[in-house]
């Protein structure tokens, strides 16, 4: 090839700056770089540290759970051990309620026996079967409520009337029906006149 054909030999030639070869890869690398910078367009691996706290706040979150589960499963066993208690110790309560009618009846009895001097025998024998269930109410924590002399309570009393006595106003002047309770439960209440007062 001659000098006059080759465009380097002639002086009046200019290269363009932007073709030259340095300048190419410059801008080739620049653009490469900011494409990797791009998350949009590759997703950055987390490093070792950042895998790690990310596992120990899920295994933190984990054993939070356990320990709640845990909790929640020793409440509910603390309220049903709570529910079957309360029903294995009032199990007996209807039969009990019945049973308090027949002491009544007995009650009554001594009552009508005690007025007649020839049912003196028959007064002690029904006296002695009502000490008797009395004892079998105590063997199973039934207690009889005090009420006479007693301030009203409606807790364990339950006023039928009013009347004047000779007890302050207030109190129980007369037991009707006797109440009682099954350990601290009260299941019936005291039948009672309540007190207005002397001469009200």
């Amino acid at each position: 090839m001659s000098e006059s054909q080759n465009p380097h030999s002639d002086p009046n030639f200019n290269a363009d700056p932007a073709m030259d070869s340095g300048d190419n890869v410059e801008s080739f690398d620049t653009a490469t770089d900011e494409a990797f910078l791009d998350e949009s367009v590759v997703d950055v691996p987390e490093t070792r540290d950042e895998e790690m706290e990310r596992l120990r706040h899920s295994a933190a979150e984990a054993d939070k759970r356990v320990l709640q589960a845990q909790a929640e499963a020793e409440n509910f066993r603390k309220r049903m051990r709570r529910d079957f208690e309360d029903q294995v110790r009032f199990a007996s309560t209807d039969l009990v309620v019945d049973l308090l009618q027949v002491r009544d009846n007995l009650k009554r009895a001594i009552e009508v026996a005690s007025s007649s001097q020839d049912a003196v025998g028959l007064s002690e024998g029904v006296a002695m079967v009502v000490k008797q269930m009395d004892d079998v109410f105590g063997k199973h924590g039934v207690q009889e409520i005090p009420a006479e002399g007693e301030e009203f309570d409606p807790n364990f009393h339950e006023a039928i009337s009013q009347m004047p006595s000779e007890v302050a106003s207030g109190m129980v002047a007369h037991v009707a029906v006797s109440g009682f309770r099954l350990h601290d439960r009260v299941i019936r209440p005291s039948q009672v006149v309540v007190s207005t007062g002397p001469g009200a």
